[in-house]
């Protein structure tokens, strides 16, 4: 009986020692999951740091369109460039971009590309998932009096930076004060130019209008947004940038057409342009080019409705072809303008009619 007692009392003692060697063990991975939690939740300052920074990098975007398939985020950041203009909302950069070898590893991989970027503080432009479907419309533009868009690059503050290519040959309005009347551009060749010229821009402006199954509008058309590739065609940029912009960022854009000139009498806010105001502000356009004067000019000419006293020499040097007709064909150039900046958007013609016209006036 004292024999059995003893046995027991020792397999009992041997299974109380399991059974805190066990609850140590238990106690010590409980202790070690909790520290290894605290260290992950952020207490560490390194650890911290570096969550934030992979949620920073899972934010960045880069959308790219046809014909910008090679760019590359890092390559976009990194361009050295140059500022070209800079308002409150956003900066334009002339950078030279580094290009991807395609994926064959041919196309001139470590070519580097001249590019216009685009730069939105984010405080200045809808949120990426308001914008983005009117940023994939433009993005897919295709045409020649068009600027297109390449790539949009959105950042991890929200930031907006839009790759455009850049034209060399400048802006309109650098090329009426310089170029267009200094460079022996005399007579019929110059009315040939400022023809050219004003097609181009209408034929731009009737793809965004009529092109699709709803108008895409402009909202910006000037001749400093009015940029000429090599050969002088001339490609309307900032499309439906008025839309992209918060409202106070849109309302400056608006200001800065008032100012300027190119702004049509009934609109109120920038969101509210139209087909008729941007065919208000085409007509400005084309005054420009045929008188020789700025917009604000213009517009004097306009409500005056007078013809100015030296319209023709100042159109073609003096130079007076009566063959060619390039008289006549001057003073119906006027009349059209000074129609699509009727103060009555309703007496204002389409852009379809306006190309009709043009034709009729070339012939």
């Amino acid at each position: 009986m004292e024999r059995r007692r003893k046995v027991l009392l020792g397999m009992v003692s041997v299974l109380l020692i399991v059974v805190f060697l066990s609850a140590m063990c238990f106690f010590f991975r409980i202790s070690c999951t909790i520290r290894r939690r605290r260290r992950g939740s952020g207490d560490s300052p390194e650890s911290g740091e570096f969550e934030h920074r992979e949620k920073e990098a899972d934010s960045e975007e880069l959308v790219v369109f046809p014909g910008g398939e090679r760019f590359r985020t890092q390559d976009i950041l990194d361009a050295p460039g140059e500022v070209v203009w800079k308002s409150s909302y956003g900066t334009l950069y002339r950078a030279a971009i580094r290009l991807s070898a395609d994926e064959s590893g041919s196309g001139g991989g470590g070519s580097v590309s001249v590019m216009l970027l685009r730069f939105v503080r984010p405080a200045c432009i809808g949120r990426t998932e308001d914008i983005l479907p009117l940023v994939q419309l433009i993005g897919f533009l295709q045409h020649p009096n068009l600027v297109p868009l390449r790539a949009l690059y959105v950042g991890p503050r929200g930031e907006k930076l839009f790759v455009h290519p850049f034209y060399e040959a400048g802006n309109l309005a650098q090329f009426l004060k310089g170029n267009l009347h200094t460079r022996g551009n005399e007579g019929t060749n110059k009315w040939n130019i400022i023809y050219e010229l004003t097609l181009g821009i209408a034929r731009g402006l009737e793809h965004l209008h009529h092109g699709f199954q709803r108008p895409l509008i402009h909202g910006n058309l000037k001749s400093k947004n009015v940029l000429l590739d090599a050969d002088l065609q001339p490609r309307l940029s900032d499309i439906g940038l008025h839309l992209l912009l918060s409202p106070a960022a849109a309302q400056e854009m608006l200001e800065a057409s008032t100012t300027e000139g190119y702004k049509a009498p009934e609109l109120i806010k920038m969101r509210d342009a139209s087909m008729e105001s941007d065919v208000f502000s085409f007509g400005i356009v084309l005054l420009e080019m045929l008188t020789c004067k700025d917009a604000l000019g213009c517009r004097l000419l306009v409500l005056k409705g007078e013809l100015p006293k030296d319209f023709s020499f100042a159109a073609v040097n003096g130079i007076k072809d009566q063959k060619s007709n390039k008289e006549e064909a001057l003073l119906r150039c006027y009349q059209l303008a000074s129609s699509c900046c009727c103060p009555s958007p309703a007496l204002r013609p389409d852009i379809k009619l306006v190309i009709r016209q043009l034709k009729e006036i070339g012939r």
